[in-house]
């Protein structure tokens, strides 16, 4: 099964992390967004953040492996890690997935 994997991360670290985790083979495809303004509870206040917002494509079988690795070089105590099935997929972009986790 494909899952789509999102992960807020600080601006300064998007890439940085994007790089490790494909050159892992965790995923065959990591978007970027940047500027997203996060508003959230922390140590009993409200709090923000101007973060980047990280999309990766991978497959369930891996996610374990994924999110070890996104805790292990994420600079947050608390990381958020969250996965969505995904249900309907090109089935040319779903090989080419396979293919790219797969590769060693």
């Amino acid at each position: 099964m494909a899952l789509l994997v999102i992960v807020t991360v600080p601006k300064n670290k998007a890439q940085e992390l994007a790089k490790i985790i494909l050159k892992k083979r965790l995923c065959a495809c990591v978007n970027i967004i940047e500027n997203v303004k996060s508003f959230f509870w922390w140590n009993g206040k409200i709090d923000k953040e101007e973060e980047s917002l990280l999309f990766i494509k991978t497959k369930n079988k891996v996610f374990r492996q994924l999110k070890k690795c996104i805790k292990e070089n994420h600079p947050y105590t608390v990381c958020e890690t969250i996965a969505f099935n995904i249900d309907k997929i090109n089935k040319e972009y779903l090989k080419w997935l396979e293919e790219e986790i797969n590769a060693t």
